[in-house]
């Protein structure tokens, strides 16, 4: 059953509108992905945010609720990245506290439901920042299906462009201790100047043997894609132009940044992924993920 919870305010930064509405686009996704034959990924709670929240009740939670099925490029071909995302970065936090870190930390965690669908070592502590409303949220919607965290999970409601560092130490985070740390659909959100300000930030946190990994656009000119089929099918379908969210000024090499850092950083497009899984988007003209790259960063020392 689909739990009732009643909507935030979306004056408080609730999920009804504006980027917290993007939350719920890459929910109904992992949605989706949750139900598909061939899965990469799995998050049975997906669903429930989607049904709560007044703005996705009746969006599309199973490929075969799609009219187009795969070929709806918002439900197929965008789905099938968030899919795929998904798997890639759940790989990655589960290699890095394999190899030793116990802290993890997802800015910008939206509808991350990672601390209760994935396996965690003993030990480990998920901080989930993100916007009061955004969490509170979440926290009903879990609660109403009995969810239990696999982690100790640590919401800290913060604003990513205010004093999130304070508000995360206060809330038990160790900077002397390994970290593996993941923003998820987060930097092109946000002005150039704030990313610059979070990376130096996690370079400050981050203590040796600890891990970053983010998404970042490359395209020059973001307007170019605006006739793209996955943008204009996502403002039609669901009203929601990603184009007027996204941040419109160059963006800073925060890649290169960490790697004068002495962090080891690789650099991957997300086609590189879909080859090695055998599923997931493929190029097409005219493309809006074509300048989208995953980022994944160590220190060692």
């Amino acid at each position: 059953m689909t739990a009732d919870v009643t909507q935030p305010d979306t004056g408080t930064g609730g999920v009804d509108g504006g980027v917290g509405v993007t939350a719920l686009l890459v929910a109904a996704s992992r949605a989706i992905e949750t139900h598909r034959r061939d899965s990469l990924a799995q998050d049975l709670f997906a669903e429930h945010f989607v049904r709560a929240a007044r703005a996705s009740a009746d969006w599309p939670v199973r490929v075969d609720q799609v009219p187009d099925g795969e070929a709806d490029p918002l439900w197929g071909r965008f789905a099938r990245y968030f899919g795929l995302r998904t798997r890639v970065f759940d790989d990655f936090l589960l290699q890095a506290v394999h190899a030793g870190a116990r802290q993890v930390v997802l800015l910008g965690a939206g509808l991350d439901a990672r601390a209760y669908r994935l396996d965690w070592p003993p030990g480990c502590v998920i901080f989930e920042l993100d916007r009061e409303g955004v969490l509170a949220f979440k926290h009903r919607v879990l609660d109403a299906v009995a969810a239990t965290p696999k982690a100790a999970r640590v919401p800290v409601p913060t604003d990513l462009r205010a004093d999130w560092v304070r508000a995360l130490t206060d809330a038990g985070f160790d900077p002397n201790t390994p970290s593996a740390w993941l923003a998820e659909g987060l930097l092109f959100y946000l002005p150039g100047a704030v990313e610059t300000r979070l990376i130096a930030a996690v370079d400050r946190l981050a203590a040796a043997e600890s891990a970053l990994a983010f998404e970042v656009k490359l395209d020059k000119d973001l307007m170019a894609h605006r006739d793209s089929p996955l943008y204009t099918e996502t403002r039609r379908q669901i009203g929601i132009d990603l184009l007027d969210l996204f941040a419109k000024e160059a963006r800073p090499d925060s890649a290169g940044d960490l790697a004068a850092r002495g962090w080891s950083t690789a650099v991957a497009t997300p086609y590189d992924f879909t080859l090695r899984f055998g599923r997931g988007p493929l190029p097409e003209p005219n493309d809006a993920l074509g300048g989208n790259r995953w980022v994944f960063a160590h220190r060692r020392s």
